[in-house]
């Protein structure tokens, strides 16, 4: 399947931040991921080449699109502005960042947190799928409260404790096993 080039106006921003991560289709995200053919493992970021299973001899991984909700595996705030490249709006404004572990697949995506403050997370907490600009313009995904059914964690108070880290997946995504 090929990430959908039409996207929608989330927050007055339509050029993703990073081509062929995530897609936007009838205001929906979607994560992309690649799946290997033979064994099932599921990664993301896409990725081409090899399996990254090691016990699977896998050559061909196929784009899939990623379960669009999961619970909160670990989270955090930026309180400071990061070093270029990156732009930073003026003045800066902390954000949230959740590492969030997919419903279906079992990996853990860190993203930003859209309308929630690390007072409104615990771990264990439903967040869904949705987009918004960056400071500098591009669309990149982002976590939020879910949208209709299913909604099983969004309303509950949050923890006390929170684990403020930002889990063991070392950036932005990760593989599973399989699924």
């Amino acid at each position: 399947m090929q990430p959908s080039k039409r996207l929608c106006h989330i927050g007055s921003m339509d050029t993703p931040a990073i081509d062929g991560w995530f897609t936007v289709d009838d205001d929906t995200v979607h994560l992309i991921g690649t799946r290997c053919a033979e064994c099932r493992t599921v990664c993301f970021p896409p990725r081409t080449g090899f399996c990254p299973n090691p016990r699977c001899p896998g050559e061909e991984l196929v784009p899939a699109r990623l379960s669009r909700r999961g619970t909160v595996w670990s989270y955090t705030d930026a309180r400071y502005p990061p070093p270029a490249p990156f732009v930073a709006a003026e003045p800066y404004t902390p954000v949230t960042l959740a590492a969030v572990e997919l419903a279906e697949e079992g990996i853990v995506v860190l993203g930003q947190v859209k309308d929630l403050t690390v007072d409104d997370l615990h771990v264990g907490m439903e967040l869904e799928l949705t987009a918004g600009p960056l400071a500098d313009g591009p669309l990149v995904w982002m976590w939020g409260r879910p949208r209709g059914p299913g909604q099983t964690g969004a309303g509950a108070p949050a923890s006390t404790g929170g684990t403020g880290g930002t889990g063991g997946t070392g950036g932005t995504g990760g593989t599973g096993g399989t699924t």
